[in-house]
Parts: structure tokens; sequence; C-alpha cells
């Protein structure tokens, strides 16, 4: 079977842009068993819950749903279980003394495969308030009515 090349997306949190601000972002590997790669292979995996906890100096990833693999047996894993993110121990440390410090919070950006081998991309974020979430919908809208403006004037 020959080896996987490149980037394959499985899964993306669309609502963590929506309400967070994103300051940094890692790459991380996932510990996973078996039937829940197959299961991602498949691409069934849902982010918008996910959030990261530290536990023991580890980072876990808590609240994603990855659906049980439909051809697995009684190996089969839990849909909601916890599962630890692989980063270097100084990563690791950073990582933690911003979330202590500055009250923010790690949040899943992305399920992807990357050489054949799952990763997931975490971020850390803190939270938006409801207008400034209003203000970037606004931002959004006002960009797409003068892209659609300009196009209809180019088109005359």
């Amino acid at each position: 079977m020959p080896k996987e090349t490149g980037r394959k997306a499985v899964a993306t949190n669309r609502k963590a842009r929506h309400d967070y601000h994103i300051l940094d972002t890692w790459e991380a590997g996932l510990v996973l068993m078996g039937t829940e790669v197959k299961s991602l292979r498949d691409g069934h995996i849902s982010l918008t819950d996910g959030f990261c906890t530290f536990s023991n100096g580890e980072l876990w990833l808590e609240g994603v749903n990855i659906p049980e693999y439909t051809q697995g047996s009684w190996t089969n894993h839990s849909a909601r279980r916890r599962r630890k993110l692989l980063l270097h121990r100084e990563e690791l440390v950073k990582i933690e003394h911003k979330v202590n410090e500055q009250g923010l919070t790690v949040v899943p950006l992305q399920v992807y495969f990357n050489e054949g081998r799952a990763k997931v991309e975490i971020a850390l974020a803190r939270g938006k308030r409801e207008y400034d979430k209003r203000q970037a919908l606004r931002e959004k809208q006002d960009n797409r009515e003068a892209l659609r403006a300009m196009r209809a004037r180019n088109r005359r």
C-alpha cells in the first residue's frame, strides 16, 4: 500500500473562529485507538464542543465526538472519551503558563491527516464578547457587498 502524502483535512471548527479571538496556533498529535482512526478516515468527527484541559502536565482534548466505527466490534471506542494530545514539553509549559496567567483557553481548530498521521491544530484563544461577534459579522457582510458592487461595475 503506498504511503499517504500531503495534508488531508477531516474536519474544521468554524464556530471557534466566530466565538474566539485566535492568538496562537500549534500542531499536535493525537493518541487514538484503531477504530477512531478508521472513523476519522471516513470523515466522522464533530469539533464544535471541543476544548482542551491540562491534567498532570499533559494536554487532553475533551468534548470532541468521534462516532463509533460502524464496522467495529467489541473493540469499538466510546464516542466522547478524553484524548491525549502530543506536544513538546516546552510547548506544553508555555501554553499552560499562558492559560493560567491570562485566563485564555485552548480550542481545536482543525483535524487532519499529515503524511498519514492524525493531527489536530489547536489554538490559544480569548473569548469574544457578543458585540465583537456582531461587529465581525457586519465587517464580513460589508466586504461581501463591496465585492459584489465592484463585480457588477466591472461587468458593464
